[in-house]
């Protein structure tokens, strides 16, 4: 795998509630929510637990990690 430079700004909500909409809409988790704290609330199923997230950029490496997670189960498509 090619390693991606690093990020030359911080994550910003609005990136993070984008990657959120898609992880919830996908089914990858339950829920996710904004606080007015701005801390997130993240739920991977309904009668799981809730986790807290303190920032969009945590926001972000739950989608990476997320996303790798699902490429390293996925069948090879060659």
């Amino acid at each position: 795998m090619i390693p991606r430079p690093p990020r030359s700004s911080e994550p910003t909500v609005a990136e993070a509630d984008a990657w959120a909409d898609v992880l919830v809409r996908r089914e990858l988790l339950h829920a996710v929510v904004l606080t007015p704290t701005g801390q997130w609330l993240v739920q991977d199923r309904p009668d799981g637990p809730v986790l807290v997230l303190a920032s969009p950029a945590d926001v972000l490496a739950l989608a990476a990690t997320i996303q790798q997670r699902t490429r390293s189960t996925r069948p090879e498509s060659r």
